[in-house]
């Protein structure tokens, strides 16, 4: 009851979600079937499967050679990147909601071919750009004074931030709403496509990078271009044959709910005044009994030029998105995935930088990402078995749980002996005769370091000129090698618990997946994952902040207390979300 009432007050369709045994007995009779491989392979869950393995394989690739390609554009500096990050996450930030809107107030299929095309599109026409500012980078540099380079990199930035834009809405479509239909709104299965969902995703993060840099590394960056150029032609192709023909054979896919009332009267009267023009504004058509303050509201938004009806349209859009994803039951649970990105323990550039600068060499690095993809799978075959046995709210404690206890072993990383971390910045009130002495006691904790060149702001990541880009991996040549640390212990418990930690990162963000899935109303699954996009973003530029706040590797400790500080913010978060849900459960029986 209370799941029909809050579908009804949000408009929503009434989902029920149908119990297991129904399924899997028809499931299990199918698998006695002669052929049913074969009917399988013809399924809607095999093309959505290969569909998103393409556009995955697609956007690692695409994600890892951006930068690359930036760096290189702009004399081997980091300054593009930095600006291509920094539009990407403000651009979601700011657009989440209204992505997901148009998600939802749009047929499926319109939706999904309309972010497929843009996406690829975009990539395609981006790379055309690269191709000959590559080529032609010297012609380019004296045209206009060089202003037609800055003019080449503000189009390369544009188009890839397009889409990435329309990424985000193709994985909104795809991956939250038509997967829910296409498993007839079974937990079981909804369960077993969103694992193998990520499962795809977690080895296309490891081999599609490895790929197109191998690619970059034996031709040029030019080939790099063509070879992503040419995936995104024949992925587009194929990646719409395949939600097309999903789309056929699952007729559920073609019935959307209704919009609310007021947004209904609301688009009529827009449309309508648009239609006659500036000068003869329509009045809003009647609403019916009890909706007389809406009917007052739209009136007076009429009166506005149109420019300013679309401004204001477009802010309470976002306004509205942020309500509704306030409003949702698992909003707590939402909230705390989110700050599970404000985190510097994962195998980003950040933390494998930090490890290369105490002595972890570039193939033992690559070692380790493989290994921590090898858990992260793990992370999926548990969250699965999990759910079967003990549900999905307890599923989401219980990788809370390991996540957070994996996560102590960097905590003791930090004291642990080999730690270059500097306390200094955590007492700056201490005293200078206290500060000379910690100072020292650093400097010699601090030998088995290599020295970076440069200034004492150097960063955490110096001299970009001899990079080797293997996945998110920084590797550096100029480091000297006859350095040894005086103890691995400290890093070895560091990678320790990053990697055992992603089981428990992995089940959990599933867990949380689909807790959004099940609880949404179909009429806002689009513009709550929106905004949950928004947050994640959010949640992952302060972790950026950190780095720049504190970028030196003696710093490094401070950010991995931080990083848990936040991770156990958002498993609290969680906690309090399943107590609710566990009480609400007590009162209903």
């Amino acid at each position: 009851m209370s799941r029909q009432a809050d579908a009804s007050q949000c408009g929503g369709v009434v989902v029920e979600f149908q119990s297991n045994d129904i399924r899997d007995a028809r499931a299990n009779r199918t698998r006695n079937i002669p052929g049913s491989a074969l009917i399988y392979l013809k399924g809607p869950k095999f093309l959505i499967y290969v569909s998103g393995a393409l556009s995955m394989w697609g956007d690692r690739m695409w994600h890892f050679a951006i930068s690359v390609f930036l760096i290189e554009l702009y004399g081997r500096n980091l300054l593009l990147t930095a600006v291509f990050g920094l539009v990407v996450a403000g651009s979601v930030l700011l657009l989440g909601a209204l992505i997901g809107d148009w998600v939802d107030r749009n047929p499926r299929n319109k939706v999904a071919h309309a972010s497929l095309f843009i996406q690829n599109i975009s990539v395609t026409v981006c790379s055309i750009v690269l191709m000959l500012v590559f080529s032609y980078k010297q012609r380019i540099e004296q045209i206009w004074d060089g202003w037609l380079t800055v003019v080449c990199y503000t189009v390369v930035i544009v188009l890839a931030d397009v889409a990435n834009l329309a990424s985000t809405a193709l994985t909104i479509a795809i991956q939250r709403d038509w997967i829910v239909v296409i498993t007839g709104y079974n937990r079981g299965h909804l369960a077993g496509m969103n694992a193998t969902m990520r499962r795809i995703d977690q080895v296309t993060n490891i081999l599609a990078p490895l790929a197109v840099g191998q690619v970059m590394t034996l031709a040029s960056n030019v080939v790099g271009c063509g070879f992503i150029l040419g995936w995104n032609l024949v992925s587009l192709i194929v990646e719409f044959f395949f939600l097309s023909r999903v789309y056929r054979i699952v007729p559920a896919l073609s019935v959307k709910p209704p919009l609310t009332e007021v947004d209904q009267v609301y688009l009529q009267s827009l449309e309508t005044t648009m239609s006659q023009g500036e000068d003869n504004v329509a009045e809003p058509q009647p609403l019916t009994e009890g909706n007389c303050n809406t009917s007052l509201h739209i009136k007076e938004i009429t009166n506005l030029p149109l420019c300013f009806r679309r401004f204001r349209w477009l802010m309470s859009t976002c306004k509205d998105g942020w309500r509704a994803y306030y409003r949702q039951p698992v909003f707590l649970a939402g909230m705390g995935l989110a700050f599970l990105y404000t985190t510097v323990l994962g195998f980003d550039c950040i933390t494998t930088g930090y490890a290369y600068t105490q002595g972890i060499s570039g193939s033992l690095l690559s070692l380790l990402m493989g290994v921590s993809a090898l858990t992260g799978l793990m992370g999926t075959v548990m969250f699965t078995r999990l759910r079967k046995s003990y549900g999905l709210v307890n599923t989401g404690i219980i990788s809370s749980c390991l996540h957070l206890g994996c996560l102590l072993l960097c905590v003791c990383s930090v004291f642990a002996p080999g730690s270059p971390m500097d306390l200094s910045l955590l007492m700056p009130y201490i005293t200078s005769n206290s500060s000379t002495e910690l100072g020292g006691m650093a400097s010699q904790r601090q030998k088995h370091t290599y020295p970076l060149t440069g200034s004492s702001n150097q960063p955490l990541l110096p001299d970009r000129s001899s990079i080797h880009w293997t996945n998110n991996t920084v590797l550096f040549d100029n480091v000297p090698s006859d350095t040894a640390p005086e103890s691995y212990i400290s890093i070895i418990l560091l990678f320790l618990g990053v990697i055992t930690a992603r089981i428990g990162l992995w089940s959990f963000d599933l867990t949380v997946t689909q807790l959004l899935q099940e609880n949404i109303c179909e009429s806002e699954r689009g513009v709550v994952n929106g905004v949950q996009s928004s947050m994640n973003y959010l949640m992952d530029l302060l972790h950026f902040i950190m780095v720049i706040s504190a970028p030196q590797p003696h710093h490094f400790g401070i950010l991995v207390i931080i990083s848990v500080l936040f991770i156990t913010t958002g498993h609290t978060m969680y906690f309090l979300y399943a107590h609710k849900v566990k009480r609400k459960r007590r009162h209903c029986t």
